[in-house]
């Protein structure tokens, strides 16, 4: 009872030092972990192995994937690709059809470009698409929000669900197939929502140009666009179907090879690779410090810290035996599954962050897997998801997407509320109702 007390303690702690006191995530992941190590009475040596165990394990086996992810977002947002994705989607649903198309261009290039992002790019198009089809611009302008935020929370190699699932230790690409299947399915009712009340909310573009049309000519083909984001995710996929226990593939020289360039980090390897082929003149300087790559560099190196402080805190919990005060009545699979839904959720709506949500609710959940019946390969894969559905909401004041998206389009707080805050409540829900159904059959 006293090491659960500690646990709540420290997730005080944490929420306390980001919210109140606008302490880095970092900082205050990595210092709650000493201090719970302390306050849980471990010894001194086992502590620093913890910190050491707990950074370098899930670094090692993490920190690569997240990196290659923002090397790949950014190569697509610099050359104009995500655009040309985003347009390529727009003519294949038809113009009658805009708040569709943002919503599936959203979702598309959240899952290697940052929601941010996203929404910065897609922000003029929404503008000029809305006036153009007389598309109430609330409904483009949420479109593009909801669906960048079903992708960024459950579907890899957006640096969250990555992270959340090399904590587990969960099949990556198992975690990618259905995570694309749920995050798809909650794009339904986000759709209804923004058509029967979004739709109602009065908003007028200031600004319709889309400054992209003037750089047409040195845009990359949709074909080249498309492939950083299919090849690695088909590849990861078939590798994963490939270890079933009835081998489909055989257990050949086509099982060993796939084996290999599936596994995650080879896969995404080759994704960075293909991002090359982008630009229409490429200059070496966009691989130094100062180009492309360094500035990927830099974005993903705060993800990686914390994720890393992440891994602490989590060894530092499993060290400590909490997972042994795991009460029983937590033991069956269907109760366990809405344990990091929870923690997730609250974490997100308290202090802003999916991917901080995700990172803290996977360390703390990681070593209850067992007591929680979500130890299987197959549940694992759930416990991952069923964080990334808590991750996703509330998105409100603390959140720095949420200021993207009212301040770019022109929502009010009010509104802003009553239509992303809202719609990623009703996407949340949606996730984890459908991940508790698959479950019963699985």
């Amino acid at each position: 009872m006293i090491l659960i007390l500690t646990i709540f303690l420290a997730l005080a702690i944490i929420l306390v030092a980001i919210v109140k006191f606008d302490i880095h995530p970092f900082l205050a992941l990595f210092g709650t972990a000493i201090i719970y190590g302390l306050l849980a009475g471990m010894p001194g040596d086992l502590i620093l192995q913890s910190i050491s165990e707990g950074f370098g394990g899930v670094l090692g086996s993490i920190g690569l994937l997240i990196l290659l992810g923002v090397i790949m977002g950014t190569f697509l947002e610099k050359t104009g690709g995500a655009l040309v994705i985003a347009e390529k989607i727009l003519r294949w649903i038809g113009e009658k059809s805009v708040t569709t198309a943002m919503l599936i261009s959203g979702y598309i290039l959240s899952i290697p470009v940052f929601g941010d992002s996203v929404f910065i790019m897609m922000n003029p198009i929404s503008k000029s698409l809305s006036l153009k089809s007389k598309t109430p611009y609330a409904a483009t302008t949420i479109a593009i929000a909801l669906g960048a935020t079903a992708s960024h929370s459950l579907v890899p190699p957006t640096p969250g669900p990555i992270a959340t699932a090399g904590i587990m230790e969960a099949d990556l690409g198992m975690v990618i197939f259905w995570g694309f299947l749920i995050s798809m399915v909650t794009l339904i009712p986000s759709y209804y929502f923004i058509k029967k009340f979004v739709t109602k909310i009065p908003l007028v573009p200031q600004v319709a140009k889309v400054d992209a049309q003037e750089a047409r000519t040195v845009f990359p083909s949709a074909f080249k666009s498309f492939l950083p984001i299919t090849v690695p995710l088909v590849l990861i996929i078939i590798a994963s179907i490939a270890k079933y226990p009835s081998k489909p593939f055989g257990e050949g020289s086509f099982y060993t090879i796939m084996q290999f360039i599936g596994s995650p980090v080879i896969a995404l390897f080759l994704g960075v690779f293909l991002t090359f082929l982008l630009p229409k003149k490429f200059d070496k300087r966009l691989l130094s410090a100062s180009g492309w790559f360094g500035e990927a560099i830099l974005i993903a190196a705060p993800v990686i810290l914390i994720t890393g402080a992440g891994g602490v805190f989590g060894k530092m919990l499993q060290n400590s035996g909490i997972g042994e005060m795991v009460s029983a009545n937590m033991s069956n699979a269907s109760w366990g599954i809405f344990l990091p839904f929870i923690i997730a959720f609250s974490l997100k709506t308290a202090q802003g962050s999916s991917t901080v949500a995700m990172i803290t609710t996977a360390s703390i959940v990681a070593p209850l897997l067992g007591s929680l019946g979500l130890d299987s390969e197959t549940m694992r894969v759930f416990a991952v998801l069923a964080t990334g559905a808590g991750a996703i909401a509330i998105s409100h004041a603390n959140d720095s997407f949420f200021w993207a998206v009212t301040q770019l389009s022109g929502l009010t707080i009010k509104q802003g509320n009553q239509s992303h805050s809202l719609g990623t409540l009703i996407m949340s829900l949606t996730a984890i109702s459908l991940i508790y159904l698959i479950t019963l059959f699985v």
